[in-house]
């Protein structure tokens, strides 16, 4: 029968679905404790800490983003109201509908860092577990907020020193400006957006030999063709002159390439007008961030201006998202050596106890078990608790380990 483990061979049974893992020491600990350091980080730019629940109905994770998300998303009926939920696959939709029951008009700043769970992997290399962590600034209009989102993503990848590091930079303002000339279908609209994404420069010139008008129809080609330095903006501004709009988001990116190249010079800033990966929700600049032997971002995000207006209140809204697992990995910390623990024997003797309790809040200290050898815990431990010739219990080091020494 299908789904009766009696079936299944006992090798399935440790078996974990494709794109899903288990943290393992020493892994989990170092993770943990990266985490730990970049809440000190976000605490120390004003932003504070919030815990989204893992599930939700789906109308209401998918509110402002529409249906983009839909397809990377599980989803479960609740046994309750027989309603459909989905579990997350990204927090940008929880921070907004948090964002919009908060009463005051003044900037708020939100950090967050917790598993999400995703249908597919964007590559055959990433999960579909990822530990989402990011930042999200809401009330600020303008290139503050950006520069401000974009600075705070660099101080997460610089304390989990990964290098070399280059981020592009784009603006949704100019793809829509250009579609809003070329007056596509809404099948044409969907092909050009997947062609941009995918850097397909024969699917959009194709795309574009549709197109009456000369002048949009080179605009569109030209967009796939733009990515580079400053010597691109000088083109773009070329090619895109006349149009106000696409000259406003020009002046934003450069303002904010400008000001980040200032503040982190080690970084290599692209221009790109075919950064569209993620969602659609984002309204205006979008950025990523990459680095050597990942075929991905390794840290995204941008403007996804009013997504919180389907909950009452759409705000300016900034943010950032990176994996906290890829993080770990891909960045070149030393990670230092476990300090060494202190073995205790087994027993129910109430002054061993009060030692080992002393002990514990500042040590490391191991109480071997009925049955357990003490030999397994030797290479961990560089102190043991013994009894001295008065009969006290004293802490001595473990330079030797006799394991009939620990009684």
């Amino acid at each position: 029968m299908f789904g009766d483990t009696q079936s299944m061979s006992e090798s399935d049974l440790w078996l974990l679905p494709d794109g899903v893992e288990e943290l393992l020491p020493p892994e989990a600990k170092r993770i943990e404790e990266l985490r730990r350091q970049l809440l000190d980080l976000y605490h120390s730019w004003g932003y504070e800490m919030i815990v989204p629940p893992l599930l939700e109905f789906l109308d209401s994770l998918l509110i402002g983003v529409g249906r983009d998300l839909e397809l990377e998303m599980f989803k479960v009926t609740d046994q309750l109201t027989g309603r459909l939920m989905g579990i997350r696959a990204d927090m940008t939709p929880q921070v907004a509908r948090i964002d919009s029951r908060r009463s005051h008009d003044v900037a708020s700043r939100f950090c967050y860092i917790g598993s999400v769970l995703r249908t597919k992997s964007p590559s055959m290399f990433s999960s579909r577990t990822p530990i989402q962590t990011g930042c999200e600034l809401y009330g600020v209009v303008g290139s503050a907020a950006d520069i401000e989102i974009i600075s705070l993503m660099l101080e997460t990848l610089n304390l989990a020193k990964i290098s070399p590091l280059h981020m592009d930079i784009a603006h949704v303002g100019v793809y829509q400006a250009i579609l809003a000339e070329a007056k596509l279908s809404k099948i044409q609209s969907d092909e050009l957006f997947e062609a941009l994404r995918r850097k397909a420069i024969p699917e959009v010139d194709e795309i574009a030999a549709t197109i009456p008008d000369k002048a949009i129809r080179q605009k569109v080609m030209a967009l796939p063709r733009l990515a580079g330095g400053k010597e691109k903006m000088k083109e773009a501004r070329r090619i895109f002159a006349g149009n106000p709009d696409i000259e406003y988001a020009l002046d934003e990116m450069s303002q904010v390439a400008a000001v980040i190249g200032e503040r982190y010079p080690e970084v290599e800033i692209y221009f790109d007008f075919c950064e569209m990966r993620g969602y659609k929700y984002y309204t205006g600049l979008v950025f990523a961030a990459y680095t050597e032997g990942l075929g991905q971002a390794v840290a995204k995000g941008g403007r996804y201006d009013e997504v919180g207006r389907d909950f009452g209140r759409g705000r300016p809204a900034m943010g950032f998202s990176v994996d906290l697992k890829a993080l770990y990995r891909m960045g070149r910390r030393e990670w230092a050596q476990p300090a060494g623990a202190i073995l205790a024997p087994n027993g129910q003797d109430a002054e061993l106890w009060e030692l080992i309790r002393q002990l514990r809040r500042s040590d490391r200290v191991i109480q071997l078990m009925p049955g357990e050898e003490a030999g397994h815990w030797a290479s961990h431990c560089d102190r043991q608790i013994v009894r001295d010739e008065s009969g006290q219990w004293i802490v001595t080091p473990l330079t030797e380990f006799n394991p009939n020494h620990v009684k």
